[in-house]
């Protein structure tokens, strides 16, 4: 399982730097030089003309120096900035790549100071070219509130921030080294035509026409190993030739630009027209993808005009072949990827082609495709793969969402689709971000429609989840206002049921469940069945256990579980789970309660829903108090992870009383029968565990011993403490 930034320390420094798939040829002076900078330096920018291989460099200098130095305790963090285009989302980003996913009203900023204060570990910020400012910006605030944390960089310009240290990268040297061997650029071209033609080597026939095209390369990396590409239908010889027709060709660029940026293009528009017409049309079409893509995406967006549907497969195995395109396998399929420089490249042909605004809407409209099935998917046993699906076209939707907010007329759609991915912003933790969008869409649209409506009620949804029922209320009274206006009988439904979840959360259980009732009335009248239903019959149960009736309860729960077993599904079912374990415990079954808590955790983590796992650990803490198998010391070590974890869900128990009941039970048993120091020691150790090893702990798999994190080891309960319910 992954770790996060802060993970306990003792075993192997956390991170998710990626692994090398080909060899890293060269560049030990250059490493030798990032390593010493490390010494003394808390921000190295490392700079270089597109292509040069900066990102490359820096995943390999974070991995060394994190594997020889003892500087990084917390590990070394890879966050890819190029594919974040709206400088308002660069803080969510790095939030997301550092495994800290947050949910809460704050600003992303305010979360990473916070979250990063005390940690010691390396943020490896890779593209920061195209958004300069604003990455200065986030550094500078980073590194002077956390004195651990240090920054690699790679941008094309320096970030122009206090303290920075630039590693200019410059293209591997073409001549000869002293040494007698190989230059590192040979040895490189050398190494990715073996990739294509297994037993390639250096010999005296075809050396001088290697050195030859190197040079002629200016030792660029990207460009070599687009040459070496091309070794599948030219000889070295060849490609020479054909690059000597190329340089006279892409000579264009403005005299007063950089020689390297117009080698670098030159380059690119060499392996351009390496490639058949309908090739570079494809190439071109591609661009308008943020990330990664499948072949469905790219042949609904990409056909036509030129390209026949069964064309597209045919063509892009061609562009993966002629390195233009990469190609990545995981357990959702086969996915290709463009390189930011050759998909910017790209992007300047379809431009010029006059089909960007056309190829942006039709990818717009796939994503907002894929937002809709994801939808309808989530109510259903495919879950957890709607929910890793949604993830991978994340910044896809990103990038569909921009569209739909800054072409004039397309507001409406913003509205539906930043609505309709209520499954992820809520199931998947992203409500900070969920709510960036809504807020943008909802002003930009303020005309009552069916979109709006939905996206009014799913922004008080989310506003309630960050316990800010300053923002939700209003807005959901608007939503049901308009409804009534406009006879939406849906969104009054949901208007409804959201203003209930306002009210429990609000400690007046009395008048949710009066609202919970009245939802699910309107519900089976207009013959709504989904997630949302199930969320409502559970939050009606809750409701009813808080005001003391268990009987009527436990029965919705019931009901929640039923409907939930026969259509598959698991997200709604987990969290009454949470109200099962709750009820459970108020009835004195401590066995079966942990049960269901233990489950409630599992599920939610296949969907990392912080706010399911972590109600469910507080419950667990609680158990943890009940004689006669309990340990208060892992009550309290449950607390202090389940109080990390609020931090990035917003207000602990979204600031209720009602949800609050169960910790504040906890804490006082706790207190009563440890120590000073063992009350306060548990709860530090259990901050340091990171999401997964919090979530381990409380499935019973994280072991209680005293060991190297300087967990103490299990205290016995002492009976006086706990009183009779």
């Amino acid at each position: 399982m992954s770790s996060q930034p802060g993970a306990a320390h003792g075993g192997p420094a956390p991170g998710r730097l990626p692994a090398e798939v080909t060899s890293f040829v060269g560049r030990r002076a250059e490493l030798a030089t990032l390593a010493g900078l490390f010494g003394s330096a808390r921000l190295v920018t490392v700079t270089g003309p597109g292509g040069v291989g900066k990102s490359r460099f820096a995943l390999r200098g974070a991995a060394e120096v994190l594997a020889g130095t003892g500087l990084f305790p917390d590990g070394a963090w890879p966050a890819e900035v190029a594919a974040v285009q709206d400088p308002l989302l660069l803080g969510h980003a790095v939030l997301e790549a550092l495994g800290l996913t947050d949910s809460t009203a704050r600003p992303p900023l305010e979360v990473l100071v916070e979250r990063l204060a005390g940690r010691r570990l390396l943020l490896v910020l890779d593209g920061c070219e195209h958004l300069v400012g604003p990455c200065a910006d986030l550094v500078d605030a980073l590194l002077r509130a956390a004195p651990g944390l240090r920054v690699l960089a790679t941008s094309r310009q320096a970030l122009g921030t206090a303290g920075e240290h630039l590693l200019p990268l410059a293209p591997l040297p073409v001549d000869d080294p002293a040494d007698g061997g190989p230059p590192d650029v040979v040895a490189l071209f050398a190494d990715r035509a073996r990739a294509v033609l297994p037993g390639f080597e250096v010999t005296e026939r075809n050396r001088a026409e290697v050195a030859l095209l190197c040079r002629r390369l200016d030792g660029i990396p990207l460009a070599v190993e687009l040459a070496a590409g091309r070794l599948r239908a030219l000889s070295v010889a060849q490609i020479n030739r054909r690059l000597d027709d190329r340089f006279r060709l892409l000579t264009g660029g403005a005299r007063t630009a950089p020689l390297r940026h117009r080698t670098l293009r030159t380059t690119i528009g060499w392996s351009h027209e390496l490639c058949t017409m309908k090739e570079r049309l494809l190439w071109s079409r591609l661009s308008v993808f943020a990330g990664a893509f499948d072949l469905d995406a790219a042949e609904y967006v990409c056909a036509g005009d030129g390209i026949e549907p069964d064309e597209v497969l045919e063509l892009i195995a061609d562009l993966v072949g002629k390195s233009v395109l990469l190609r990545e396998e995981g357990p959702q399929g086969v996915r290709f990827r463009l390189l930011d420089t050759l998909r910017e490249y790209g992007g300047r042909w379809l431009r010029a082609g006059g089909e960007q605004h056309r190829l942006l809407r039709r990818h717009r409209d796939w994503y907002l495709g894929v937002a809709s099935w994801g939808e309808v998917e989530w109510f259903g046993p495919r879950q957890a793969e709607t929910a890793e699906r949604t993830r991978l076209a994340h910044p896809n939707l990103r990038a569909a969402l921009e569209f739909s907010l800054a072409e004039p007329g397309e507001e409406q759609l913003a509205l539906v689709l930043a609505g309709t991915l209520w499954f992820y912003w809520v199931g998947s933790s992203h409500l900070g971000e969920g709510r960036h969008w809504l807020d943008r869409a909802l002003a930009l649209a303020p005309d009552p429609t069916e979109a709006r409506a939905k996206a009014l009620w799913v922004t008080g949804y989310m506003a309630i989840l960050q316990g800010d029922l300053a923002r939700a209320r209003p807005v959901l009274e608007e939503c049901r206002t308009q409804a009534l206006a406009t006879g939406d009988d849906r969104a009054l439904a949901y208007a409804v049921h959201r203003q209930g979840c306002a009210a429990l959360i609000g400690d007046d259980p009395g008048r949710a469940a009066e609202l919970f009732e009245e939802a699910l009335w309107h519900y089976d009248e207009i013959g709504e069945l989904n997630s949302n239903v199930l969320m409502a019959m559970f939050e009606l149960g809750i409701a009813y256990l808080f005001l003391g009736d268990r009987a009527n309860g436990e029965s919705w729960i019931d009901r929640v579980r039923a409907v939930a077993e026969e259509h598959g599904e698991q997200w709604a079912y987990a969290y009454g789970l949470y109200a099962l374990a709750y009820a459970r415990w108020s009835a004195g079954e401590v066995r079966l309660a942990r049960a269901h808590a233990r489950e409630c955790v599992r599920l939610n983590h296949l969907f990392r829903d912080l706010l399911g796992i972590v109600l469910a650990i507080d419950v667990l803490a609680l158990l943890e108090t009940e004689a006669p198998d309990g340990d208060l010391v892992e009550a309290r070590v449950l607390q202090g992870a389940a109080h990390r974890i609020w931090q990035a869900v917003g207000k602990p128990f979204f600031g209720s009383r009602s949800f609050t009941g169960p910790y504040l039970e906890c804490e006082r048993r706790a207190r009563d029968g440890l120590t000073e120091q063992e009350f306060h020691e548990a709860f530090r150790v259990g901050g340091l565990l990171d999401l997964d090893a919090a979530v381990l702990r409380a499935l019973g798999r994280g072991g209680r011993s005293a060991g190297p994190d300087g967990l103490p080891g299990p205290r016995p309960l002492r009976p006086s403490p706990v009183p009779a319910r």
